[in-house]
């Protein structure tokens, strides 16, 4: 069942009440019985989880696709020149 947020034009109070989509929308303050107006608030709708559309089917990036080269082979040649650079100092 969503969460409806009221405030009441009156006091100014915030509530929060579980209502059924077919249910028809409050229209009275507990506080102090003025009208309450339904207010938009944000979702928090998540998709998480294996069997989505986001996580499972949609176009991965272009780049994520391509193998990525060994960084060990790179790292040693860095590493080599590095020390070549300071025997020549």
């Amino acid at each position: 069942m969503p969460i409806y947020e009221y405030e009441c034009s009156d006091c100014g109070v915030i509530s929060e009440a579980w209502q059924k989509i077919t249910d028809s929308p409050l229209e009275r303050c507990e506080h102090c019985g003025g009208r309450l107006k339904r207010l938009i608030s944000q979702n928090t709708f998540h998709l998480k989880g294996t069997g989505w559309y986001v996580t499972d089917y949609a176009a991965k990036s272009p780049g994520s696709s391509k193998p990525q080269k060994d960084k060990g082979t790179k790292d040693e040649s860095d590493s080599k020149a590095k020390s070549k650079s300071k025997k020549d100092d």
